[in-house]
Order: C-alpha cells, then sequence, then structure tokens
C-alpha cells in the first residue's frame, strides 16, 4: 500500500518553502534588530510580530508534508541581506521578500494544478491568500513611507511613522488554527 500522498517534486518544493519562510522570518528579525537600534519602536514590534507569522506558515507547511506520508528535509538558510540604511529600504526590502514569497507559492500551486494533486492545491488555498494579504500591506507600509518623505523623511515624520506602524494589529494563529486537520 502506498502511504505517501505527495509526489517527491513537490516534497521537493514544498522544503524548499519552508526554508523560504525560514529565511522570511531571519530577514524580518534583522529588520526588527535594524529597528531597534534606531529607536523605532513601532517597526521593531511590526517586525517581530511578523517574523513569527513566517514560523507559522513554516510550521503549517511542515505539518502538512508529515500529513501526506511526505519527509521534511531542514536546509541552512542563508543569512539575510544588509540592513537597510533607512526606512524606506526597510520597507523595499519587505516588499521584495513577499513578492519573493509569492512567486515561490505560485510556482507550487502551479506543479499542484499539473500533477493533479488536488489536496496539495488546496492546502495551498490559504497561503495563496495570505500572501495576497501580505504584499497589499507590504504596498501599504512602503506608500507610507514614501509619504513621510521616503529616504529623506524627517525625524517627525519618522516618529509618525513608526507610531503608526506600531498601531496595526497583528494577530496571529497558531498554525493548527489557520488550517485545523479535522
Amino acid at each position: 500500500m502506498k502511504t505517501t500522498r505527495i509526489s517527491e517534486t513537490l516534497q521537493k518544493v514544498l522544503n524548499e518553502q519552508i526554508t523560504l519562510e525560514a529565511f522570511s522570518a531571519q530577514m524580518y528579525l534583522m529588520l526588527a534588530c535594524w529597528a531597534d537600534k534606531n529607536q523605532l519602536d513601532g517597526i521593531k514590534n511590526f517586525m517581530m510580530k511578523h517574523s513569527h507569522e513566517e514560523r507559522i506558515h513554516m510550521a503549517k507547511i511542515i505539518e502538512y508534508v508529515h500529513e501526506r506520508g511526505g519527509t521534511v528535509k531542514i536546509d541552512a538558510i542563508p543569512k539575510p541581506d544588509p540592513e537597510p540604511s533607512n526606512v524606506l529600504e526597510c520597507f523595499k526590502a519587505v516588499l521584495k521578500q513577499e513578492i519573493e514569497n509569492t512567486e515561490a507559492i505560485y510556482k507550487i500551486v502551479k506543479m499542484s494544478m499539473v500533477e493533479e494533486d488536488w489536496a496539495t492545491w488546496n492546502f495551498l488555498e490559504w497561503l495563496v491568500a495570505e500572501q495576497r494579504e501580505e504584499e497589499k500591506l507590504a504596498l501599504d507600509l512602503l506608500d507610507k513611507a514614501e509619504l513621510a518623505g521616503g529616504a529623506k523623511m524627517s525625524d517627525v515624520a519618522k516618529f509618525e511613522l513608526n507610531k503608526t506602524i506600531g498601531t496595526i494589529g497583528q494577530d496571529f494563529p497558531t498554525a493548527d488554527q489557520i488550517n485545523p486537520l479535522s
């Protein structure tokens, strides 16, 4: 009896996505540390919470691969890019990472459709919706940073932007609450 219900190729790309989610979490941690060093506590808290969310995504993908009888292989993650030199660069990095994540997820969705693996396709629906929200949020934050003066924003504008970003609500459920296994 076949107990593995996911192809080797889909396992491979899902494992790559696990690594990408781990990298994203590290990138957000690096940005949180940068914000803390620059007395931007609102941005720091936002980035810390976002790092946690990326780890939730990673955990959920791990759970799914195991559920389908697959094997998870944890790879080393690359070091994040150097710290940004200003708030605008910070949010450009966020948008760039979210777009990279989205493109990787779309690749997996397409593969699941080609393989007619409807369970994987269905599992990925939540992640596609999540990435749509992530990109919208990243674009909104980048717009706010540009409106505040971009790379040359004044200290007053930076203070107000930091305060605004600090009020953005981010409640993250546990991995099982995102797509519970019934």
